[in-house]
């Protein structure tokens, strides 16, 4: 199966001293492209600037880089801790979600422990398994490109010490509902942690979705994790937390990288948190326009692109996904490609629609066109 990590172009010299072989099999995480013109919708980034006061405050913080941050970022977990109404110990903040992805699972597999996943799913977690020597057990999705949490209940083992739930998942756009969710947590033993990735929870509309903050201290093997980078586009600051077990979190906390939390980023999460309803209004924005596009790519015909719940559109292009990639590039459409499975793109800003519509027209005509050959 797919790691869903694109390969690098040309294998590099050996290095000249004793490395892990499993580390130099594993190809580096690759960034979604930058657009010099045209329209970037290829990593999930928000397409407005940062919230007022923002850029005040992260430009006052500038002045003191000759100082090392606050590493227990003390004002922005006591804020979130009020905002999730949970005691500060409750509350971890990191460099991203993806910093605290690979802290969890350092903390809890190594040689001999399995890690399970739905895929195709967030590109990091094959990734981030390695690196501790744990081994990966990707699940399948369902044909509907959603979790199949029955058949990752089923994956568990003796030796699994994770469990990755992504909702809404990464790159497909589907959710796990509540139901399904309390289902799978009835299946999962209770000495096995499980992570609920939320990072793009906030634009999430279906009243059935599974929703972290009404799962608070509910299952004690449970971290709920968010990120300030997608709804709240702090994307270039990274931080991100996550919600849990002080026992759980404490153990996270020994694998952090040191001081790699700056400043920048807790006063500017602290500053976005005091928004709420400009960031509702951006949120509120965005989920209507995916909408709309959505509506717009069922009625060109596409019956088999999910119903997107993120601030993304999942393509399904199979073999046709390079085509694709080049269709929107000559549209001025910089997306996603998952190769062999299919195409990410992102909702961005709202001159991107017009360009977004008639490059998937044209690729759905040319997949029609060869289906019929």
């Amino acid at each position: 199966m797919s790691s869903g990590i694109d390969l690098p172009s040309g294998a590099p010299a050996a290095p000249p001293v004793k490395l892990r072989p499993e580390i130099l099999a594993l190809p580096a995480y690759k960034q979604g492209k930058a657009a010099p013109t045209g329209f970037k919708l290829s990593s999930n980034e928000n397409p407005f600037e940062p919230l007022p006061g923002v850029l005040d405050v992260v430009d006052a913080a500038t002045r003191q880089l000759h100082r090392y941050p606050n590493a227990a970022a003390p004002e922005i977990t006591a804020r979130l801790a009020e905002e999730w109404g949970v005691e500060p110990d409750e509350v971890i903040v990191a460099a991203g979600s993806v910093a605290l992805l690979m802290q969890f699972t350092m903390a809890a597999a190594g040689h001999g422990d399995e890690v399970v996943y739905s895929w195709r799913s967030f590109e990091v977690y094959p990734w981030m398994t390695v690196l501790p020597g744990a081994t990966a057990v990707p699940v399948p999705n369902t044909p509907d490109h959603r979790h199949d949490l029955d058949a990752m209940a089923a994956a568990i083992t003796d030796r699994t010490r994770l469990v990755l739930v992504c909702s809404p998942n990464n790159p497909t756009s589907t959710v796990v509902t509540a139901a399904e969710f309390e289902r799978f947590m009835d299946r999962v033993p209770g000495d096995v942690l499980v992570i609920l990735d939320e990072a793009y929870a906030e634009f999430v509309t279906d009243t059935d979705a599974v929703s972290g903050r009404a799962l608070v201290r509910r299952y004690p093997n449970l971290v709920i994790l968010r990120t300030f980078s997608k709804a709240y586009g702090l994307a270039g600051l990274r931080i991100g937390y996550g919600i849990g077990s002080p026992a759980i979190l404490a153990a996270a906390r020994t694998t952090i990288v040191p001081l790699s939390l700056t400043d920048h980023a807790q006063v500017a999460a602290l500053a976005s948190l005091d928004r709420g309803e400009e960031l509702k209004a951006r949120v509120d924005d965005i989920a209507a326009r995916r909408d709309l596009v959505y509506e717009a790519l069922v009625a060109q015909g596409w019956s088999d692109v999910p119903r997107p719940h993120g601030n993304f559109i999942w393509f399904p292009t199979g073999r046709h996904t390079a085509e694709a990639i080049e269709i929107f590039q000559s549209h001025g459409i910089i997306a996603r490609a998952y190769l062999p499975d299919g195409v990410r793109l992102s909702i961005g800003e709202e001159e991107s629609v017009e360009k977004l519509l008639a490059a998937s027209e044209e690729i759905f005509r040319s997949i029609s066109e060869d289906v019929r050959r």
